[in-house]
């Protein structure tokens, strides 16, 4: 099998750290590939005006795979400030860079799987029927449309005349006609047909493929007609070439409520942009937090894998890291999975799970200790000891 090559993208905190874990077990599966740094996040932003330079996207264009650590976005007054002297009030404007790769290679598809860990202490508990307590295991797998909806970034403050004339031809704006332009900001949720058939289409195959029973619409059609209706009608449409799996529609903010009732009755989930964010994040705190979340994000004929955690700088100067990297590593397993090395993937996730289930190497956020220096001395693992951990067990 030919050599990849893979476009590393450390960004900003603690992505340094947890992606040189995850190339460690990358190397420790036997996975044979070419990486290729390449310069990404906060430090771009502040000395370049632009979080994700030309030279990356021209890096991805090349080589079409990509590994990401994790990214600092700051509001946009707050990013101007930060600016170097020379580079303010030069037009530059700060964009999410992961955002900007999604929609730039068009990378619609955005799958979190969510799957819990037997022995891991943080997986969600309930109350049983006789009183005692029940750990329902978790295995949901969300399909989240990566490229439209809220995140498109068509919105305003003190929309431009065109637009207010346009929002005006719309009877429900007509209690804002009067408001003043600067008080005034507008955000749109768009979805196209075609993007809400697709990623319903890929729900649909991936419940087929990995035996799921269910495929679970999560919108808010009763009151976003248009937009949610469209993904429900579109999913209908997919569901009637799968017989055999169950079509379920829920309401996000019901969702919300069902997955701490009732977690072990779903199986995959699909929903636009936002809302998708929102579930993946509410399933993720069932198996573990964002120290197990992982996402895949894919496109026609690119892919980049990513964890969904923050950069969470408070932890990024500390000597040695604590930071859980089992989220990268995960991430690098869906990268595997992509290139059809499956049984590689595999067994990376038994020897996670194995360590969970050992319960001798946790990282503080499995202790449920504090983040600080002073985890260690409590017991907790470093990042490279809970890697160690991994690659023993591969």
């Amino acid at each position: 099998m030919a050599k990849r090559t893979v476009v590393t993208m450390p960004g900003d905190g603690i992505g340094k750290p947890v992606l040189e874990e995850a190339l460690r077990v990358l190397d420790a599966v036997g996975f044979e590939a070419d990486y290729v740094h390449a310069d990404i996040g906060w430090e771009y932003w502040i000395n370049e005006g632009n979080a994700l330079p030309d030279r990356t996207i021209e890096l991805l264009e090349k080589h079409r795979l990509g590994l990401f650590g994790a990214i600092t976005s700051k509001p946009k007054d707050k990013a101007a400030a930060e600016l170097a002297p020379e580079l303010r009030d030069k037009g530059h404007v700060y964009y999410s860079p992961i955002v900007g790769m999604r929609q730039h290679f068009n990378l619609d598809v955005c799958l979190r799987p969510c799957r819990s860990f037997k022995g891991n202490p943080l997986n969600f508990i309930r109350q049983s029927k006789d009183g005692g307590f029940e750990e329902p295991m978790v295995d949901v797998a969300i399909f989240r449309q990566n490229t439209e909806g809220l995140y498109a970034g068509v919105e305003w403050t003190d929309p431009p005349p065109n637009v207010r004339a346009a929002l005006g031809t719309h009877k429900k704006f007509a209690r804002f006609a009067d408001v003043p332009g600067e008080e005034l900001a507008v955000s749109t949720r768009i979805f196209t047909r075609n993007a809400c058939r697709r990623i319903c289409e890929e729900a649909f195959k991936h419940a087929k493929k990995f035996g799921y029973k269910s495929v679970t619409v999560c919108e808010k059609p009763n009151v976003i007609r248009e937009t949610s209706g469209m993904m429900e009608f579109e999913a209908a449409k997919v569901a009637e070439k799968y017989p055999d799996i169950d079509l379920w529609s829920t309401n996000i903010d019901a969702q919300m409520m069902w997955l701490t009732k009732n977690p072990e009755d779903y199986g995959v989930i699909v929903a636009g942009n936002m809302f998708g964010d929102i579930v993946s994040d509410g399933f993720a705190g069932l198996v573990g937090g964002l120290g197990f979340a992982n996402s895949a994000n894919v496109g026609a004929d690119c892919a980049v894998f990513e964890p969904t955690h923050g950069s969470a700088p408070k932890y990024e100067k500390l000597d040695p890291p604590i930071v859980n990297p089992i989220a990268m590593i995960l991430s690098a397993c869906m990268l595997l999975d992509h290139v059809d090395e499956s049984e590689k993937a595999t067994a990376i996730r038994d020897a996670i799970a194995k360590v969970i289930a050992d319960g001798k190497t946790r990282s503080y956020d499995v202790m449920k200790l504090r983040g600080g220096p002073d985890a260690i001395s409590q017991g907790a693992a470093t990042t490279t000891q809970v890697t160690d951990a991994v690659i023993g067990n591969i």
